[in-house]
């Protein structure tokens, strides 16, 4: 199917979006990774606790999800009487790709006795296979909640398995998937801005390679990073995540410094070429045209929404 990614006429676009907004009673939601004109447009902005919170409380009619597919995909599985728009179809997942439905059911059916804790950054198909969702908010608090004795599957990102194996003491089968963002840094790079800026701290998601983590003076999600530069002392940070959480971090901090940290090769690695894909001429159209429009099958989304809800319980 043809999806416009064009404005052919003459239109103002940030207005005409806040327009069909207050047309189609349509609410907004925009992940950090976002660029920052679409933040600052966005009416809720958020890692993706976060925003299936949002999703799943609003009384919009109408959601666009100004994210990656696997967010919309959520947001469909929460109201499933309510239209959610993509702006672009193809902004996807490197993470959730690395994690196939068939070969995972593969993996689960190959060890029935384990619990399956799968990170939200996954197909709705995985998740209805899983038996908690978790973010990388909430996946220490959740691990914790599971009786020692019950063995667990942790998917699809091996870095946060691993980081939370560190952090809980509980041994975890693993699924072998990554994110080729938070994969991308160099430790010796951020190893030499920190030799550059001493007085820096060095802050991660923990996504990332061991090596980078084992370096950082802090490691959380996306919103706990940023919750982090607005209460902590110190005035200069080296961010080893996506760089589109620094817009919100200038705007939410005044007087420090945030430098991105470098991926290995000398490229645009460490921003997400999915999250990207989203711009405010796609978010224009795909209000205008009501589409492309997230689209479940009901079975699917019944089984995927059950992991879910017990995510949101349980934390």
């Amino acid at each position: 199917m043809f999806f416009p990614n064009q404005v052919t006429e003459e239109v103002n676009i940030v207005e005409s979006i806040f327009e069909l907004k207050k047309k189609m009673n349509a609410v907004l939601l925009a992940h950090y990774y976002q660029e920052p004109e679409v933040q600052d447009i966005a009416d809720f902005i958020g890692d993706s606790l976060e925003l299936a919170r949002r999703a799943k409380s609003t009384d919009a009619d109408v959601i666009v999800f100004a994210g990656v597919h696997f967010m919309a995909e959520t947001a469909k599985i929460l109201n499933p009487a309510k239209t959610v728009l993509i702006p672009d179809p193809e902004a996807g997942c490197s993470l959730a790709d690395s994690c196939p439905a068939p070969l995972f059911k593969k993996f689960r059916d190959a060890n029935p006795d384990h619990i399956a804790i799968t990170y939200i950054n996954c197909t709705a198909s995985v998740k209805a296979l899983s038996d908690i969702i978790c973010t990388s908010s909430n996946a220490e608090k959740i691990v914790n909640q599971i009786p020692k004795d019950q063995p667990i599957i942790f998917a699809p990102d091996r870095n946060l398995g691993k980081f939370l194996i560190n952090k809980t003491g509980r041994e975890m089968l693993l699924w072998e998937g990554t994110c080729i963002v938070h994969e991308a840094f160099s430790r010796e790079k951020i190893l030499k801005l920190k030799l550059e800026n001493p007085t820096a701290k060095i802050i991660a998601h923990p996504e990332c390679e061991d090596a980078v983590l084992n370096h950082a003076d802090f490691i959380g999600s996306t919103s706990k990073l940023l919750s982090f530069v607005k209460e902590d002392e110190s005035s200069i940070y080296i961010v080893a995540t996506e760089p589109g959480i620094i817009h919100q971090m200038q705007k939410s901090v005044q007087g420090k410094m945030f430098i991105p940290a470098p991926p290995e090769k000398s490229c645009n690695c460490s921003e997400c070429p999915y999250m990207k894909l989203n711009t405010l001429e796609k978010i224009y159209l795909c209000m205008k045209n009501k589409s492309p429009e997230i689209i479940l099958d009901e079975e699917l989304r019944i089984k995927a929404l059950r992991p879910i809800e017990r995510m949101l319980e349980m934390s």
